[in-house]
Protein backbone atom coordinates (compact mmCIF):
# COMPACT_ATOMS: atom_id res chain seq x y z
CA UNK A 1 0.00 0.00 0.00
CA UNK A 2 1.37 3.45 -0.96
CA UNK A 3 2.78 5.26 2.00
CA UNK A 4 0.61 8.81 3.51
CA UNK A 5 1.67 12.11 2.44
CA UNK A 6 2.00 14.69 5.08
CA UNK A 7 2.08 18.24 4.83
CA UNK A 8 3.95 19.85 7.49
CA UNK A 9 3.50 23.85 7.94
CA UNK A 10 5.29 25.81 10.28
CA UNK A 11 7.19 29.33 10.10
CA UNK A 12 9.70 27.79 12.73
CA UNK A 13 12.39 25.76 10.95
CA UNK A 14 13.32 23.87 14.07
CA UNK A 15 9.66 22.38 14.80
CA UNK A 16 9.35 21.61 11.09
CA UNK A 17 12.94 19.87 11.05
CA UNK A 18 11.78 17.75 14.55
CA UNK A 19 8.56 16.92 12.87
CA UNK A 20 9.70 15.91 9.52
CA UNK A 21 12.37 13.61 10.69
CA UNK A 22 9.65 12.22 13.46
CA UNK A 23 6.98 11.51 10.31
CA UNK A 24 9.97 10.16 8.12
CA UNK A 25 11.10 7.56 10.99
CA UNK A 26 7.51 6.37 11.04
CA UNK A 27 7.49 5.65 7.55
CA UNK A 28 5.30 8.82 6.22
CA UNK A 29 6.35 10.91 3.10
CA UNK A 30 6.50 14.13 4.45
CA UNK A 31 6.15 17.48 2.12
CA UNK A 32 6.92 21.26 4.25
CA UNK A 33 5.80 24.54 4.04
CA UNK A 34 7.00 27.75 5.84
CA UNK A 35 3.88 29.69 5.14
CA UNK A 36 0.18 29.61 3.72
CA UNK A 37 0.99 30.35 0.60
CA UNK A 38 3.49 27.78 -0.26
CA UNK A 39 0.91 25.26 1.67
CA UNK A 40 -1.87 25.92 -0.37
CA UNK A 41 -0.16 25.38 -3.55
CA UNK A 42 1.21 22.12 -2.22
CA UNK A 43 -2.23 21.10 -0.86
CA UNK A 44 -3.33 21.75 -4.72
CA UNK A 45 -0.36 20.52 -6.43
CA UNK A 46 0.67 17.04 -4.13
CA UNK A 47 -3.06 16.39 -2.49
CA UNK A 48 -1.50 15.21 0.82
CA UNK A 49 -3.28 12.81 2.85
CA UNK A 50 -3.04 15.32 6.03
CA UNK A 51 -2.18 18.44 7.05
CA UNK A 52 -0.10 18.94 10.22
CA UNK A 53 -0.74 23.31 10.65
CA UNK A 54 0.29 26.00 12.95
CA UNK A 55 -2.03 28.61 14.15
CA UNK A 56 0.46 31.12 14.07
CA UNK A 57 2.03 32.20 11.35
CA UNK A 58 3.03 35.58 9.76
CA UNK A 59 0.81 37.18 6.99
CA UNK A 60 -2.03 34.82 7.19
CA UNK A 61 -2.54 32.83 10.07
CA UNK A 62 -2.68 29.02 9.82
CA UNK A 63 -6.59 29.64 11.21
CA UNK A 64 -7.39 31.55 7.84
CA UNK A 65 -5.46 28.95 5.91
CA UNK A 66 -8.00 26.24 7.48
CA UNK A 67 -10.76 28.12 7.07
CA UNK A 68 -10.32 28.61 3.12
CA UNK A 69 -9.37 24.77 2.46
CA UNK A 70 -12.85 23.99 3.78
CA UNK A 71 -14.33 26.19 1.69
CA UNK A 72 -13.23 24.54 -1.37
CA UNK A 73 -14.87 21.14 -2.21
CA UNK A 74 -11.48 20.27 -3.78
CA UNK A 75 -9.60 20.30 -0.56
CA UNK A 76 -12.76 20.29 2.07
CA UNK A 77 -11.99 16.60 2.88
CA UNK A 78 -8.56 16.78 3.66
CA UNK A 79 -7.77 16.21 7.46
CA UNK A 80 -5.96 18.81 9.68
CA UNK A 81 -4.54 18.89 13.06
CA UNK A 82 -4.26 22.54 14.41
CA UNK A 83 -0.50 23.02 16.08
CA UNK A 84 -0.47 25.90 18.84
CA UNK A 85 0.54 27.38 21.53
CA UNK A 86 -2.67 28.65 22.59
CA UNK A 87 -3.94 26.10 24.80
CA UNK A 88 -7.02 28.40 25.86
CA UNK A 89 -10.24 26.08 25.37
CA UNK A 90 -11.92 28.92 23.10
CA UNK A 91 -9.29 28.63 20.71
CA UNK A 92 -9.40 25.23 20.55
CA UNK A 93 -13.55 25.47 19.95
CA UNK A 94 -12.27 27.65 17.63
CA UNK A 95 -10.11 25.27 15.27
CA UNK A 96 -12.30 22.52 15.69
CA UNK A 97 -15.54 24.66 14.54
CA UNK A 98 -13.23 26.01 11.72
CA UNK A 99 -12.85 22.13 10.19
CA UNK A 100 -9.47 20.98 12.08
CA UNK A 101 -9.77 17.21 12.64
CA UNK A 102 -7.76 17.50 16.05
CA UNK A 103 -5.72 20.03 17.88
CA UNK A 104 -2.58 19.79 19.69
CA UNK A 105 -1.21 22.16 22.10
CA UNK A 106 2.78 22.90 21.67
CA UNK A 107 5.14 21.80 23.22
CA UNK A 108 4.21 18.57 22.25
CA UNK A 109 6.12 15.21 22.23
CA UNK A 110 6.81 13.53 18.34
CA UNK A 111 4.96 10.53 20.36
CA UNK A 112 2.06 11.83 21.29
CA UNK A 113 1.82 13.58 17.92
CA UNK A 114 2.40 10.47 15.74
CA UNK A 115 -0.41 8.99 17.60
CA UNK A 116 -2.92 11.31 16.60
CA UNK A 117 -1.43 11.36 13.20
CA UNK A 118 -1.78 7.28 13.13
CA UNK A 119 -5.75 7.63 14.60
CA UNK A 120 -7.04 10.36 12.07
CA UNK A 121 -5.52 8.08 9.02
CA UNK A 122 -7.21 4.80 10.17
CA UNK A 123 -10.44 6.84 10.70
CA UNK A 124 -9.87 8.32 7.35
CA UNK A 125 -9.35 4.66 5.73
CA UNK A 126 -12.05 3.44 7.11
CA UNK A 127 -14.60 5.43 5.68
CA UNK A 128 -12.94 4.97 2.50
CA UNK A 129 -13.45 1.17 2.42
CA UNK A 130 -16.72 2.36 2.33
CA UNK A 131 -16.67 5.07 -0.68
CA UNK A 132 -17.21 2.56 -3.55
CA UNK A 133 -19.11 4.31 -6.08
CA UNK A 134 -21.32 3.12 -8.53
CA UNK A 135 -22.46 4.55 -11.09
CA UNK A 136 -25.21 2.49 -13.97
CA UNK A 137 -22.73 -0.47 -14.09
CA UNK A 138 -20.04 1.55 -13.55
CA UNK A 139 -18.16 0.59 -10.11
CA UNK A 140 -15.05 2.84 -9.00
CA UNK A 141 -13.38 1.29 -5.75
CA UNK A 142 -10.56 3.96 -4.90
CA UNK A 143 -8.95 1.34 -2.43
CA UNK A 144 -8.36 -1.23 -4.33
CA UNK A 145 -7.42 0.93 -7.51
CA UNK A 146 -10.24 -0.86 -10.18
CA UNK A 147 -12.76 0.27 -12.33
CA UNK A 148 -15.53 -2.10 -13.60
CA UNK A 149 -18.38 -1.64 -16.01
CA UNK A 150 -21.06 -4.82 -16.09
CA UNK A 151 -18.40 -6.76 -13.89
CA UNK A 152 -15.68 -6.17 -16.74
CA UNK A 153 -12.50 -4.51 -15.42
CA UNK A 154 -11.59 -1.29 -17.08
CA UNK A 155 -7.68 -0.04 -17.41
CA UNK A 156 -7.60 3.43 -16.92
CA UNK A 157 -3.76 5.61 -16.87
CA UNK A 158 -3.41 7.14 -13.64
CA UNK A 159 -4.45 10.57 -14.97
CA UNK A 160 -7.78 9.05 -16.09
CA UNK A 161 -8.17 7.53 -12.89
CA UNK A 162 -7.70 10.89 -11.13
CA UNK A 163 -9.61 12.37 -13.73
CA UNK A 164 -12.75 9.95 -13.31
CA UNK A 165 -12.32 10.40 -9.95
CA UNK A 166 -13.22 13.92 -9.45
CA UNK A 167 -16.19 13.39 -11.67
CA UNK A 168 -17.34 10.98 -9.44
CA UNK A 169 -16.76 12.79 -6.38
CA UNK A 170 -18.38 16.35 -7.94
CA UNK A 171 -21.08 14.88 -9.64
CA UNK A 172 -23.78 17.48 -11.71
CA UNK A 173 -21.88 20.45 -11.44
CA UNK A 174 -19.83 22.26 -13.99
CA UNK A 175 -15.88 22.74 -13.92
CA UNK A 176 -13.97 24.63 -15.66
CA UNK A 177 -10.24 23.54 -17.78
CA UNK A 178 -8.92 25.33 -15.43
CA UNK A 179 -10.38 24.30 -12.48
CA UNK A 180 -9.59 20.50 -13.42
CA UNK A 181 -6.26 21.33 -14.47
CA UNK A 182 -5.42 22.36 -10.45
CA UNK A 183 -7.20 19.14 -9.17
CA UNK A 184 -5.75 16.71 -11.68
CA UNK A 185 -2.40 18.01 -12.48
CA UNK A 186 -1.92 20.49 -9.78
CA UNK A 187 -1.82 24.53 -9.63
CA UNK A 188 1.99 24.29 -10.01
CA UNK A 189 1.94 22.55 -13.25
CA UNK A 190 1.55 25.04 -16.12
CA UNK A 191 -0.27 22.92 -19.14
CA UNK A 192 -2.44 23.96 -21.97
CA UNK A 193 -6.15 23.82 -21.24
CA UNK A 194 -6.43 21.16 -24.30
CA UNK A 195 -4.72 18.54 -22.35
CA UNK A 196 -7.69 18.32 -20.60
CA UNK A 197 -9.78 17.91 -23.61
CA UNK A 198 -7.34 15.30 -24.56
CA UNK A 199 -7.67 13.47 -21.38
CA UNK A 200 -11.52 13.52 -21.52
CA UNK A 201 -11.41 11.56 -24.89
CA UNK A 202 -9.29 9.29 -23.53
CA UNK A 203 -12.23 8.60 -20.34
CA UNK A 204 -14.67 8.54 -22.35
CA UNK A 205 -13.41 6.04 -25.07
CA UNK A 206 -12.42 3.66 -21.69
CA UNK A 207 -15.39 3.97 -20.25
CA UNK A 208 -17.55 3.89 -24.04
CA UNK A 209 -18.87 0.28 -22.53
CA UNK A 210 -23.11 0.67 -22.39
CA UNK A 211 -23.01 4.40 -23.05
CA UNK A 212 -20.95 5.15 -20.22
CA UNK A 213 -19.12 8.01 -21.91
CA UNK A 214 -22.02 9.89 -22.48
CA UNK A 215 -22.30 10.67 -18.32
CA UNK A 216 -18.63 12.76 -18.95
CA UNK A 217 -20.35 15.95 -20.88
CA UNK A 218 -18.80 18.85 -23.00
CA UNK A 219 -21.08 21.86 -21.98
CA UNK A 220 -20.10 24.52 -24.57
CA UNK A 221 -18.22 28.02 -23.11
CA UNK A 222 -18.05 26.65 -19.91
CA UNK A 223 -15.93 23.14 -19.15
CA UNK A 224 -16.84 19.55 -18.15
CA UNK A 225 -19.90 18.13 -15.90
CA UNK A 226 -20.46 14.48 -15.11
CA UNK A 227 -24.19 13.63 -14.56
CA UNK A 228 -26.30 10.56 -15.05
CA UNK A 229 -28.96 12.75 -16.60
CA UNK A 230 -28.72 12.65 -20.17
CA UNK A 231 -27.93 16.04 -22.75
CA UNK A 232 -31.12 17.33 -24.49
CA UNK A 233 -29.78 17.23 -28.12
Amino acid sequence: MPRHTILVVDDETSIREMLVISLESAGYNVLQAENAKTAHSLVLDKHPDLILLDWMMPVTTGLELLRRLKRDEMTDHIPVIMLTAKAEESSKISGLDSGADDYIAKPFSPRELLSRVKAILRRVSREELKDTIVVGDLEFDPLEHRISIAGNLINLAPTEFRLLQFFLTHQERVYSRDQILDYVWGKNVYLDERTVDVHIRRLRKAISVAGHDDYVQTVRGAGYRFSTQLQKA
